[in-house]
């Protein structure tokens, strides 16, 4: 068993640290007062292939494995955790269409998708459905060689500025749950489509979030990604991912925070020696850092179990994304804490980081729901020996 990172991926590692450290640390603070959407840094990161982290290489990504990409996922969001998890919605939502989209509709998007020249939305919950995702209602009736698409959808990142929406909507009945859900591909800009009032959040403010309303929004059937009435299941496949990427985004704040308190540990004087001379702070550093190692090692099993396809692989990712979002949030806000007032205003960067990464604990299914779907599993027969 062999915890270090390989000599590839401390290459990807290098190449992650150093385009965060030149095109988005620099900004990342402007970007947050301002809500400035950087369409100029995905097209940066395209070339540098982070906008097709685990995309299949014949689409123009990476394919990189799920280990890989929470490497490269951690640099940047040490940077800038709002627009490193933008980045990885729109791999899920890339990687979704290069995986079960057809030829014409790869042919047309996949590149222009992995290398950051347009944009993906991920287009899931709805004003009445959130953790009940298979309720949702959108609905899609099939009229010719298309279909018509009524509905809304809420909380979608990157809505009103992105250039596709990978959305779940039912093509079943109601009655139908979860198997009637189909997947479709729909050009953000057909008629039809309107985008509501770009919300005011407390954190995430480098991506815009809308809802999106459908009216009679007619998409070819060719734009299906899979078989009608897989899509709810595509959409879970997808969320295993999208939980280790957003547990990530979170071990990047909580070690940009971390770093910070230490130095600052080091430099602030009080009682005439620096603050890392008392013991109650010293404990608190190896506190912080001891959360944050097992935040990190319960990822990295997570995204093993999913890169082996392993049969409880979900499970294992809602363990690390519930444990990771949780313990990194206390770690940033107890690196606040350690810098007193000066933690609470925006010259330093701890505040921002607090802020982003407080939706870490509810998007991507809540780490409530997160709890449901682990003790589900641990109620089995067995369970207690299988999950360790």
């Amino acid at each position: 068993m062999n915890f270090d990172l390989t000599e590839e991926q401390l290459a990807f590692q290098q190449a992650a640290r150093d385009f965060a450290a030149g095109e988005m640390k620099p900004h990342a603070a402007e970007w947050d007062e301002q809500q400035i959407f950087p369409v100029d840094l995905f097209a940066k990161a395209g070339p540098m292939g982070f906008m097709g982290i685990y995309s299949p290489e014949d689409c123009g990504g990476m394919n990189l494995s799920r280990a890989d990409t929470m490497v490269i996922v951690e640099e940047l969001a040490r940077a800038c955790p709002s627009t490193a998890a933008f980045i990885t919605i729109h791999n899920m939502a890339t990687w979704m269409l290069c995986n079960w989209g057809a030829d014409a509709l790869k042919a047309e998007w996949a590149e222009q998708l992995t290398s950051g020249a347009k944009l993906a939305s991920y287009c899931l919950t709805e004003p009445g459905a959130g953790s009940d995702a298979a309720s949702l209602r959108t609905k899609a009736i099939v009229d010719g060689d298309h279909y018509v698409i009524n509905g809304s959808k809420a909380f979608i990142s990157g809505a009103g500025s992105t250039d596709i929406l990978i959305a779940m909507v039912r093509t079943g009945q109601q009655e139908d749950g979860a198997k009637g859900i189909s997947c479709i591909a729909i050009p953000a800009d057909l008629p039809g489509i309107s985008y509501g009032k770009k919300e005011v959040k407390m954190g995430w403010n480098s991506q815009p979030t809308r809802t999106i309303t459908f009216e009679d929004v007619r998409v070819p059937v060719a734009n299906r990604l899979g078989a009608e009435g897989e899509g709810f299941a595509i959409a879970m496949k997808g969320l295993d991912g999208g939980r280790i990427n957003i547990a990530t985004c979170s071990l990047g704040a909580a070690q940009e925070a971390l770093t910070v308190a230490q130095a600052y540990l080091h430099e602030r004087k009080q009682f005439g020696k620096p603050l890392s001379a008392f013991q109650a702070l010293q404990f608190k550093l190896a506190d912080m850092a001891t959360r944050l190692v097992a935040a990190r090692n319960m990822v990295a099993l997570a995204a093993f179990k999913l890169d082996q396809d392993h049969p409880d692989k979900s499970t294992y990712c809602a363990m690390a994304k519930q444990f990771a979002t949780d313990h990194c949030f206390d770690v940033v806000n107890d690196a606040l804490q350690l810098h007193g007032g000066y933690g609470y205003i925006r010259e330093y960067p701890l505040e921002r980081l607090l802020r982003d990464c407080r939706v870490h604990q509810i998007l991507e299914g809540t780490n409530e729901i997160m709890r449901v779907i682990v003790s589900r599993k641990m109620l089995a027969e067995h369970a207690t020996e299988t999950i360790r």
